[in-house]
């Protein structure tokens, strides 16, 4: 990131995410040849570095860092007339995994799916979703202390059979009547790849409470048509439903039970930038 440039003195950066985000609580110092600290800097809520004090012309080595990012270092010259013109410092989530930027982000239900697939006469699946949900995700500086929780109204269980929904409610599965609510609370995010995260957390079923892990992936953010900013995730996870007391199981012709005993949950997300929803 060497360059020249003409006009007042000091020193000019912008920093971002390989998104474009600003990443608001960057330093930037500047060090002479010998690794003497020159000059040190903070990113303003643009992103921006602007410092006005003039530096003696010649080569430095330019160190942008910010929590939770990987560091960047490379040389830059100030001209003869006292000015650096450092361009754009593009930083890396540490580790190489990205998330959106800081500060909270809430569910959209209206463009998210909570679906759920279970193993049916073990040879094909019956797919369901749940239609009424919220939730909110909470990006940290220090992204791995970020969070998630989100709450799912258990009789909005849709899998296109009104018969089957009915006992999907009953006692014999969700409970609805005693467990109106499906909770789940993250604990902790660990990176696992490039743009994938493993999300720790307590999901609260049927009246029991698990850890349950979620495999997340990172989708990108974007502009949305009605003036926000948007950010998309997919997540998996495997439940056992003997793991939430839902015992129950018919079991039909040649010993092949009716409903497996396991329970893959997709969650295709997208959440709105802020502590609310966009008015409709």
């Amino acid at each position: 990131m060497t360059s020249t440039g003409a006009g007042a003195a000091g020193v000019r950066a912008q920093v971002r995410t390989r998104d474009g985000w600003a990443v608001q609580h960057a330093v930037l110092t500047v060090t002479d040849m010998t690794g003497a600290q020159v000059l040190r800097a903070n990113a303003d809520e643009d992103g921006a570095v602007r410092s006005a004090e003039p530096l003696p012309a010649g080569p430095y080595t330019v160190i942008v860092t910010a929590v939770g990012y990987a560091p960047v270092a490379s040389s830059a010259i100030v001209t003869a007339s006292g000015r650096m013109d450092v361009g754009t410092v593009v930083l890396a989530r540490q580790g190489g995994v990205e998330l959106p930027p800081p500060g909270p982000w809430t569910i959209d239900p209206m463009h998210s799916t909570v679906g759920a697939v279970a193993q049916h006469l073990g040879i094909s699946s019956v797919h369901g979703r749940f239609t009424e949900f919220s939730g909110r995700i909470d990006i940290a500086e220090d992204v791995e202390k970020s969070r998630v929780e989100a709450v799912i109204k258990a009789a909005s269980i849709d899998t296109g059979n009104g018969m089957r929904d009915g006992h999907l409610r009953n006692e014999d599965f969700l409970n609805v009547e005693v467990y109106p609510q499906i909770t789940y609370r993250s604990t902790g995010l660990a990176p696992a790849g490039p743009d994938r995260w493993t999300v720790h957390g307590d999901l609260s079923l049927h009246g029991v409470v698990r850890p349950v892990d979620l495999d997340l992936s990172y989708l990108g953010t974007g502009p949305d048509p009605w003036g926000g900013v948007r950010a998309a995730f997919r997540a998996t996870a495997e439940l056992r439903r003997e793991d939430f007391k839902m015992n129950y199981n018919q079991v039909v012709a040649a010993g092949i039970a009716a409903i497996g005993t396991t329970l893959k949950v997709e969650l295709d997300i997208q959440a709105v930038q802020g502590e609310s929803l966009p008015m409709a």
